[in-house]
């Protein structure tokens, strides 16, 4: 078959192909516009002023035995900083949601609303371990809300949709999917962030993460960038565990933990726990829960009240949800035996990571 004559039925059957496939299915919703008419009015812009002491000397011109003669009467000086950040009300009474590094050394905090309308904001509570905070406004009607959703319902490949105020420029939404899910970046000991790839840059921190029917499946937290800016990498704190810090902050101004009193790791490819996942108990802290319950360096902790316990970092978690003072049953592994243990549960210390 000559040449020319190949590559016109190699395109008839290309063609044919394509047209057997049927059209081409949609590569996402013809438009958000709708929902994000609905929810943006809920996203809010915070601006702070910060107060810090410079570390500039003003008595480095004298010699030392004059400086701390003097050190009483001169204070460094102090100078006033602005930082803005974003948050989203979650109940029309005037709370707030965003991220403790937003709002928690403000000496003033300032809500700017999405109609223009300026409020002074007081602190209701901050949970450094998983940078959530609560503020709140007081208005003279009852504002605009948005809904929490299930993050546990969010799968990779999901739109999502984030909104603040990036770089000052308030009522600014970006789109785009998760791209991972249950990532630890080194923030903290309850680190489970979902990653997305809708643009977030400084002044998104404290901002909303919607799904596509307009809840609330994420709170935007950090970004990994080599410039400070988007390169498409950034990290929400899923609903699932921000939900649960802004209820207790709401009713106790701050987060109560569980604690066991152990210090664990990973279990460890060792026989002798015949390839049991958990976390395997390194040493236990005197007078603490563990030791009351006769905890040892060495036991293998595989489950919680029966719930699987998925390496230290779920152990820790998964203690950390219980109110203190709560009975649980330890499922371990002891010297080759399985056993379980009944541990009344502490306060987790103030600053543990």
């Amino acid at each position: 078959m000559p040449v020319h004559r190949r590559r016109l039925v190699a395109a008839v059957l290309l063609a044919a192909g394509l047209a057997a496939c049927g059209p081409a299915t949609a590569a996402g919703p013809n438009s958000f516009a709708p929902m994000i008419r609905r929810v943006l009015p809920a996203v809010v812009n915070i601006r702070i002023t910060e107060t810090v002491t410079t570390q500039e000397d003003p008595l480095s011109f004298l010699p030392p035995e004059l400086r701390r003669q003097f050190r009483d009467r001169f204070r460094a000086p102090k100078e006033k900083l602005q930082g803005a950040g974003s948050g989203f009300i979650i109940d029309p009474a005037g709370y707030i949601v965003t991220n403790v590094h937003v709002v928690g050394n403000a000496d003033q905090i300032m809500v700017d609303l999405a109609d223009g309308t300026e409020l002074p904001a007081k602190v209701v509570g901050t949970d450094e371990l998983t940078d959530i905070a609560l503020i709140r406004v007081i208005a003279k009607t009852s504002l605009p809300s948005v809904d929490w959703g299930d993050s546990r319902s969010v799968e990779v490949g999901d739109w999502v949709i984030a909104a603040g105020n990036p770089y000052g420029l308030g009522g600014t939404v970006t789109a785009g999917i998760v791209s991972a899910r249950g990532r630890d970046i080194g923030a903290g000991p309850f680190d489970d962030f979902i990653q997305i790839d809708a643009p977030i840059n400084p002044g998104n921190s404290g901002g909303p993460v919607f799904n596509e029917a307009g809840e609330v499946i994420g709170v935007d937290t950090a970004i990994a960038s080599p410039t400070g800016a988007s390169v498409g990498i950034g990290f929400a704190i899923p609903s699932e565990i921000a939900r649960r810090i802004v209820a207790d902050l709401r009713e106790h101004g701050r987060v109560e933990r569980g604690w066991l009193g152990v210090s664990v790791q990973d279990a460890p490819d060792d026989p002798a726990y015949k390839g049991q996942a958990g976390a395997l108990i390194a040493a236990v802290e005197r007078n603490g829960p563990g030791m009351h319950a006769g905890l040892r360096p060495g036991d293998l902790v595989t489950a919680v009240n029966g719930q699987a316990v998925d390496g230290a970092r779920g152990l820790i978690r998964q203690i950390a949800q219980v109110p203190p003072g709560t009975q649980v049953r330890l499922t371990l592994r002891r010297g080759g035996q399985q056993m379980e243990v009944g541990i009344t549960v502490g306060h987790r210390p103030k600053g543990q990571g």
